[in-house]
């Protein structure tokens, strides 16, 4: 298949925008890979936050981390990503050059515990707010459960209504495969 998948296609996009010695965000750790590749690419000199409710993302990604030896480049937060201009340094504000969520439930985890439009369009807020220009804001959607379709009627609903003179907002889904597979929703801010 010549057409990138949905996660392939994201960490392209982090790819563009993320270079050694930059600021990321990962605001929902789940498993840890998205925190691992962020963390790679920032470089000794960079810095990923990340940020998860659940204690066992937390762990997980601790154990990613430490697996690969790059710890040292992040700073976890066992609270929610609605937080993140709280904790985030000043001095990184407007410095983001890429963040990314995957929104629904852990996978492998407690299927109960979702992410919720409320407190993700408040982190988007936040996150968009504290971007550098070109920054990308990547939303990947799992919303082949309940929880997950309304949270992506939500997001929809809003990205659809941003300024396009503040941020461009792109769709990247595959329109005719079953089950409701993930999109990507990503933002670039101008």
């Amino acid at each position: 298949m010549k057409l990138e998948r949905i996660l392939p296609f994201a960490r392209k996009l982090l790819e563009n925008a993320v270079k050694p010695g930059d600021i990321t965000i990962d605001a929902t750790l789940g498993n840890g890979h998205d925190t691992l590749f962020l963390a790679q690419l920032v470089g000794d000199n960079g810095r990923v936050y990340g940020f998860d409710i659940q204690e066992e993302a937390v762990q997980n990604t601790r154990d990613q981390l430490a697996t690969h030896e790059l710890a040292h480049r992040v700073t976890l937060f066992h609270q929610g990503h609605e937080t993140v201009m709280n904790v985030i340094p000043p001095v990184h504000h407007g410095k983001i050059t890429g963040a990314i969520f995957n929104l629904g439930y852990l996978p492998g985890g407690d299927k109960t515990i979702v992410t919720r439009p409320k407190t993700t369009i408040s982190a988007m807020n936040q996150i968009l707010e504290m971007l550098a220009p070109e920054g990308i804001l990547i939303l990947v959607i799992y919303h082949g459960h309940h929880e997950g379709a309304v949270e992506r009627d939500y997001l929809l609903r809003y990205v659809e209504k941003l300024d396009q003179n503040y941020v461009h907002v792109l769709r990247y889904q595959f329109v005719n495969q079953l089950n409701n597979p993930p999109f990507i929703l990503a933002l670039e801010k101008r």
